[in-house]
């Protein structure tokens, strides 16, 4: 399946710019009368035919649609201080793409090594990722903020603090509930300070374990996002 992110998609026919079009015709030596897909991150999946191979502007004619395409069957959000190096943390949202991911929130803590992201990389990651992987839907990717601004408007009852004090002793399992949402929140690499997570119990944030072993900031986040994919398998209703 050839498929193309086309955000902006309307109508009956379509162009496809011209970065994409070359890749469609130069590289994947596509030409008239052949089968393409579009996805719109939305969930929409259009079937196209190519009416004219352009190098630069390769026209489309959509001759189906499908609505909610690769949904989730479940809301998994992850909240994340990046890493100092930039290249874990395009590596977690590849991956958390990949394996399924309803939004990445940023998060800058008291012990964060890096305070500014350059968001359009990381989207370009996820829609790379996401048509690698054949989703339909594009998560949503939130711009860095403060982690006292996050825990003043997360939903406090459908989101937990993955940190190393002794008293984080449940699991994910623990608290996971089938068709609801779930958000875990991963610190930086010092984890959250000690008054982060003191503010995190009074907004009625509870705490959770990954485990016994000491997890890069990345890999605890992958972790957290696979594990809530793990869960639903087990726990959704037949």
């Amino acid at each position: 399946m050839h498929l193309f992110y086309t955000p902006d998609i309307a109508g009956e026919t379509y162009t496809l710019p011209e970065e994409e079009s070359k890749h469609c015709t130069r590289v994947l030596r596509l030409q008239q009368g052949d089968t393409v897909y579009l996805v719109d991150g939305k969930g929409g999946l259009y079937t196209s035919i190519i009416q004219d191979a352009h190098a630069k502007r390769c026209q489309l004619q959509i001759i189906d649609k499908q609505l909610e395409y690769g949904k989730l069957p479940y809301v998994a959000q992850i909240a994340v201080a990046p890493t100092k190096n930039i290249d874990r943390i395009e590596w977690f949202v590849e991956k958390a793409v990949e394996v399924g991911v309803s939004e990445i929130y940023f998060l800058e803590c008291e012990h964060s090594e890096r305070r500014n992201l350059r968001l359009d990389r990381l989207e370009k990651i996820a829609v790379s990722a996401m048509k690698q992987s054949q989703k339909g839907y594009l998560p949503l990717l939130h711009d860095i903020m403060p982690v006292k601004k996050f825990m003043q408007q997360c939903s406090p009852e459908h989101t937990y603090i993955a940190h190393l004090e002794e008293d984080a002793t449940k699991s994910i399992k623990d608290y996971y509930k089938p068709g609801k949402p779930h958000c875990i929140m991963i610190g930086p690499e010092g984890d959250f300070s000690e008054q982060e997570i003191a503010l995190a119990y009074q907004t009625r944030i509870r705490p959770v374990t990954l485990g016994n072993s000491r997890l890069r900031t990345e890999t605890a986040a992958f972790v957290a996002c696979h594990t809530l994919h793990i869960l639903h398998d087990i726990y959704a209703p037949l």
